[in-house]
């Protein structure tokens, strides 16, 4: 072989092991975690966890990017996490709605679905409730107070899933709401200001005041363990059974090695002492679900879905 093809090749082979020590070495400079929205609920204390420790263990700085909606819900996010490049670097922490609501709303840039699950690790403590000198402290209560009163929902985002499910219940017990507006937090000010009267929100963010609220209803399968007595939709309608779930979302043409470790520090975390007890502490339902099942989890939320945005339309 010449001598000049000779050191061709050679060049060529330290190029491909050069970039193959490259990828080898994610992480190698700061990696983003974005929850699209504010600070403080249970999505951004346990992505913080994750971000500590996946710090730790890769010798790489973190953080955690707040990127709230302004009444858009999580999709503004989302689309950022959607335009950043496929390496690791940029990580969703998404609820439900990313995959499952997302491609059906218009938005270029999240249809098709452009997200793989790496796994879920959170089921939300998610309530219908109102302030505690309201008229009414039951779901039956609440309809037959609205079929003679005005009564306004707050929530996090018309086409939201606990928006549809919050309408699809008060559909269900022969009621609708008079009007309703987004939020990007729904929490114990929300109530006490009188913009709204019922609002459908997160555990975690009414617990400050968690005594002078009435909670209505939770939706999902199980009951709060922080609210034993309070029915859940499930059992009110279910046809409405949906649990409202958060999880780690990367570009689908991430490299799986890289989907890997970040995996392998999040299932670790969510095991931990601190993020159970959290759980503990807030009757949230904190685990790790594999990528697969994550996959399964969605198929079946889309079918639950496309049957509530049925009913609703009727």
């Amino acid at each position: 072989m010449p001598k000049f093809a000779k050191s061709v090749s050679a060049m060529a082979l330290a190029i491909m092991a050069a970039a193959g020590a490259a990828q080898a070495e994610y992480p190698e400079k700061p990696v983003e975690f974005v929850v699209p929205w504010p600070p403080g609920d249970l999505e951004d204390v346990l992505t913080r966890m994750i971000a500590d420790d996946f710090s730790e263990a890769y010798g790489v700085p973190t953080a955690v990017v707040n990127k709230p909606g302004g009444g858009g819900g999580p999709f503004p996010g989302a689309i950022e996490v959607a335009n950043a490049p496929a390496d690791g670097y940029t990580i969703g922490s998404f609820i439900i709605a990313i995959p499952v609501v997302g491609p059906k709303i218009g938005i270029p840039e999240l249809n098709p679905d452009p997200f793989v699950p790496l796994g879920n690790f959170l089921t939300y403590p998610f309530v219908v409730a109102t302030s505690g000198d309201a008229p009414y402290s039951t779901m039956e209560e609440l309809a037959a107070h609205a079929k003679d009163n005005d009564v306004v929902l707050g929530h996090f985002g018309a086409p939201l899933v606990p928006t549809q499910v919050t309408k699809g219940l008060a559909k269900e017990l022969g009621f609708s709401y008079a009007s309703d507006a987004a939020f990007d937090a729904l929490d114990c000010n929300t109530l006490a200001s009188g913009d709204v009267d019922v609002i459908n929100t997160t555990l975690q963010l009414i617990l400050p005041c968690l005594d002078d609220v009435n909670v209505l209803a939770s939706i999902g399968s199980e009951r709060i363990s922080l609210t034993p007595d309070t029915p859940t939709v499930a059992e009110l309608a279910p046809s409405l059974d949906v649990a409202l779930w958060n999880g780690l979302f990367v570009h689908a043409d991430t490299p799986q090695d890289v989907q890997d470790k970040i995996i392998a520090v999040a299932e670790k975390t969510m095991m931990s002492e601190r993020a159970q007890t959290l759980a503990a502490e807030t009757g949230a339902l904190v685990y790790w679900q594999s990528a697969a099942d994550v996959v399964s989890q969605i198929e079946k939320d889309i079918e639950t879905m496309s049957r509530i945005e049925g009913m609703l339309a009727e």
